[in-house]
C-alpha cells in the first residue's frame, strides 16, 4: 500500500531544494498542495507519462502557476519524460523547468501558467471542447456503447486566481454550460504575497460559486489525502454541474517557522529552515534523491499504459462501427486542415473578387466564415454579446444551447451549437479560447470591438506565447465607427497589436483580402490572429493577381491604372478602409502630373515575414514611401515613411464623414501630404 505521506513529503522536498539551488521560486503553494496532488495523481487522474499527448487524458492545468516545481515534481515521480538533472536547473537558462509552466516546452504541461486566472479559464474551455467533443463523436449502438471522448479536466487554483476578475466571467460560463467534468480545487490557504488575505478578500467563496451554479464540496482538509480523493469522486458523480472543491491548507507545510506566512510564498526557505523542515516532516534523504520505494508509489507508467490500451481497444471497436468519424476526430485532435481547405479557400477569394462587393469588411468576414464554417466543422466561434455587430455567426453554427440536464441541444437537424454566446466577457472570451486551442479538436474565433481588445490583451499574448491557433474578431476598428466617439474608436490599437510577437494582425481592404485573411488566420497551426475589420462600408479595389495577397503587402495599382506611363515617383502604403483614400489620392495626383504606386498592406506583420527580395519590390528603394491608416503613426515609420497620415489623438463623437475631415482623412489632404513629401525630397 502507498506510503501517501511519504509522497506529499517527495514533493515538498524537491519543491524546497530545487527552489533553494535555484535562489528564487515559490516552495510555499507545493509545499501546501502536496497531499492535494497526491489525491489527484495518485488516485484519480487518467493520464499516460509514456503518451503525453494521448487524446482522451485527463487535462490538469496548475492555475496557480507560480507553484510550478508542484507540477514538475507529479512530472518527474510519475515517470514523464523530465530527469532530475532539469529539476536541479530549475529557473535556469533553457531548462524545461521555467519558473512557470509552459506549454511544449515542458512534457506534461497542458498550458502556459503563471498571469493568474486565466490556468482556471483555460481548464474552461478545454472542459468545454470535451463536453462538445463527446456530443459531436461519441455514440451508442444498441448495446454498444461507443464513448471515445470522456475525460475530466481538473484545475488546481489559489486566493489569487479568485481574486482577479477573469475567474468571476469564466466559472459564471462553467456553470452556464454545465461542465460537470470539469473539477477545480481551490487551496484555501489564506496567504497572497502581503500577507493574511482576509482584510482584502473577504468574499464568501463557498456561495458564490453555488450562485454560479457549481456543486461545492468542502471545506475539507486538504491535507488529508483521503479526504481529498472522497471529494473527488463525489466530484466525478455530478451530471450536472462542475465542482469545487474546497481545500483548507497551511502555505509552506511542514516548515516550522515558515508554513502560514507570506515569506513561504516567494522566496527560499533558507538552508537552515530546510533542514528543520525535513526533521519536522521525517524526510532523510538527500537533496534531489527519492527513496525508490517513494519513486515505486508514484511511478504512474504501467497504469497510463494500460489505461491508454484499454481506450486503444474501444477505439478500435469505434473506427469498425464509424470509420468516418473515427478518422475525422483524430484528423482534429491532430490540429490538420480538411483535404479540401485549399480548394475552400481559393473559392471563397475568387468568389468575393469575382462580385465585387460594397460591403463593410466585417460583413465581408462573414461573408468567408458562411463558406469555412460549411465546410469545416471544427469551426468553434462566438461574441462577447456583440453577435449581432461582430457577424460571427452563419448558417452553419448554430447558437450553443444546454439543457437543463447538462446536456447540449442538438438542432433538429443533427447540429450542435457552434456559435457561442459568452455575455459581455471579452477577457473570459479569448482565455476560454485559448483553453479549447490547447484541449484540440476546434478552431475557436470569437469577436468584440476593436477597443476591447484591451480587455482580451493579455490572454492574446498568452495565445501567441503558447502558439495557439485562435482568431480574434475586432470590428468597429476606427474612427469610422462614428458616433460612439473616443471611448470606442480605435486608435492605438493596430499598432499595439502589431507589437505582440507571433501575433498575426489582419486589417483587409475588402471582401477578396477578407477571405486571404480568413484563410492564412486558419493555416496559421502556431500562431494566432487578429482580424480588424470595419463597421463602414469599403468599395472593392479592382485587382489584377489575387495570388500575393497572403504575403501581407502587395502591388494593388501602379500609375498606369491612372493613365500616367512613367515610373511611381511615390509609393502610398495603405490598410483597411484607407486603400481607398490611397486610391482617390492616386488619382488625385495623376491629374498633378505625379506618379504614384498604391500598395495595400492588409497585414504587416505576413510582410515582414517575406524576403527582402519581395519587400524591395513592393517598396522600392529611393521612391519616398506615404503610410495611410486612422491610427498611431508610431508603427510606420520602420519602413521609412516619409510622411504618415494618421492620427495621434484621440477621436471625436461624430458622424464619420464629418471625423475623416477632421482628422484629414481625405483623397485632397493625402495627395497633398505625398505631394509635400516629394517637395522635400527635391
Amino acid at each position: 500500500m502507498a506510503n501517501t505521506q511519504q509522497m506529499a513529503s517527495a514533493i515538498r522536498a524537491l519543491a524546497m531544494d530545487a527552489v533553494q539551488q535555484a535562489n528564487s521560486g515559490h516552495p510555499g503553494a507545493p509545499m501546501g498542495m502536496a497531499d492535494m496532488a497526491v489525491a489527484l495523481w495518485g488516485n484519480h487522474l487518467k493520464h499516460n507519462p509514456r503518451n503525453p499527448q494521448w487524446i482522451n487524458r485527463d487535462r490538469f492545468v496548475l492555475s496557480n502557476g507560480h507553484g510550478s516545481m508542484l507540477l514538475y515534481a507529479l512530472l518527474h515521480l510519475t515517470g514523464y519524460k523530465l530527469p532530475m538533472t532539469e529539476l536541479k536547473n530549475f529557473r535556469q537558462l533553457h531548462s524545461k523547468t521555467a519558473g512557470h509552466p509552459e506549454f511544449g516546452i515542458t512534457p506534461g504541461v497542458e498550458t502556459t501558467t503563471g498571469p493568474l486566472g486565466q490556468g482556471l479559464t483555460n481548464a474552461v474551455g478545454m472542459a468545454l471542447a470535451e463536453k462538445l467533443l463527446a456530443k459531436e463523436f461519441n455514440r451508442k449502438d444498441g448495446n454498444n456503447d461507443h464513448t471515445v471522448v470522456d475525460h475530466h479536466t481538473y484545475v488546481f487554483l489559489g486566493d489569487g486566481c479568485m481574486m482577479e476578475g477573469i475567474s468571476h466571467e469564466a466559472c459564471a460560463l462553467a456553470g452556464a454550460w454545465k461542465l460537470n467534468k470539469l473539477i477545480a480545487l481551490y487551496d484555501d490557504n489564506g496567504i497572497s504575497i502581503d500577507g493574511p488575505v482576509s482584510p482584502w478578500f473577504i468574499d464568501n467563496t463557498a456561495l458564490r460559486f453555488a450562485a454560479y451554479g457549481w456543486n461545492v464540496i468542502g471545506p475539507v482538509d486538504g491535507h488529508d489525502a483521503a479526504a481529498v480523493t472522497q471529494a473527488i469522486g463525489d466530484a466525478k458523480n455530478s451530471a450536472d454541474k462542475p465542482t469545487l472543491v474546497i481545500c483548507k491548507t497551511h502555505i509552506g507545510k511542514g516548515s516550522p517557522n515558515r508554513a502560514d506566512t507570506a515569506k513561504a510564498h516567494g522566496e527560499p526557505l533558507g538552508v537552515e529552515e530546510i533542514k528543520l523542515t525535513r526533521e519536522a516532516i521525517g524526510w532523510t534523504a538527500a537533496p534531489f534523491v527519492i527513496p525508490k520505494e517513494v519513486y515505486a508509489d508514484w511511478d504512474a507508467k504501467t497504469r497510463g499504459l494500460a489505461l491508454e490500451a484499454e481506450w486503444d481497444s474501444k477505439f478500435a471497436a469505434y473506427k469498425a462501427a464509424y470509420p468516418d468519424l473515427a478518422k475525422e476526430l483524430v484528423r482534429r485532435m491532430k490540429g490538420e486542415l480538411p483535404k479540401h481547405f485549399a480548394q475552400t479557400a481559393v473559392d471563397a477569394t475568387i468568389t468575393a473578387h469575382s462580385k465585387a462587393e460594397t460591403v463593410a469588411s466585417r460583413k465581408a468576414s462573414q461573408i468567408a466564415l458562411e463558406a469555412f464554417t460549411a465546410a469545416m466543422p471544427e469551426l468553434l466561434g462566438g461574441s462577447a454579446d456583440l453577435t449581432g455587430s461582430n457577424l460571427t455567426n452563419t448558417p452553419s453554427t448554430p447558437s450553443l444551447r444546454v439543457d437543463l440536464a447538462g446536456e447540449v441541444v442538438v438542432t433538429p437537424d443533427g447540429k450542435i451549437g457552434r456559435h457561442i454566446n459568452y455575455g459581455v466577457r471579452e477577457f473570459g472570451m479569448a482565455a476560454i479560447m485559448n483553453g479549447v486551442a490547447l484541449h484540440g479538436g476546434y478552431i475557436p474565433y470569437g469577436g468584440t470591438f476593436l477597443t476591447f481588445s484591451d480587455y482580451s490583451r493579455n490572454a492574446i499574448r498568452m495565445a501567441a506565447l503558447m502558439k495557439l491557433r485562435v482568431i480574434h474578431v475586432f470590428t468597429h476598428d476606427s474612427i469610422g465607427l462614428g458616433e460612439d466617439g473616443p471611448t470606442h474608436q480605435s486608435i492605438e490599437h493596430a499598432a499595439s497589436l502589431r507589437l505582440i510577437p507571433n501575433l498575426d494582425v489582419w486589417r483587409p481592404a475588402d471582401t477578396a483580402e477578407t477571405a486571404v485573411a480568413w484563410a492564412v488566420a486558419l493555416q496559421n497551426k502556431d500562431k494566432p490572429t487578429a482580424l480588424l475589420l470595419s463597421r463602414q462600408n469599403l468599395a472593392y479595389a479592382p485587382k489584377h493577381d489575387l495570388g500575393e495577397i497572403s504575403r501581407g503587402a502587395y502591388i494593388l495599382a501602379e500609375p498606369a491604372a491612372v493613365g500616367l506611363k512613367k515610373k511611381a515617383q511615390a509609393v502610398i502604403i495603405a490598410t483597411g478602409s484607407e486603400v481607398q483614400l490611397a486610391l482617390k489620392a492616386q488619382e488625385l495626383l495623376a491629374a498633378r502630373k505625379i506618379a504614384v504606386r498604391v500598395v495595400s498592406m492588409p497585414s504587416t506583420t505576413a510582410f515582414d515575414r517575406q524576403t527582402v527580395e519581395y519587400r524591395s519590390e513592393v517598396l522600392p528603394k529611393g521612391v519616398p514611401r506615404i503610410a495611410v491608416e486612422m491610427g498611431v503613426t508610431a508603427g510606420w515609420w520602420k519602413y521609412g515613411c516619409a510622411a504618415v497620415v494618421g492620427i495621434d489623438t484621440y477621436g471625436e463623437s461624430a458622424p464619420a464623414p464629418a471625423l475623416f475631415k477632421h482628422f484629414g482623412f481625405t483623397p485632397e489632404n493625402v495627395a497633398d501630404t505625398v505631394q509635400a513629401a516629394l517637395a522635400r525630397k527635391q
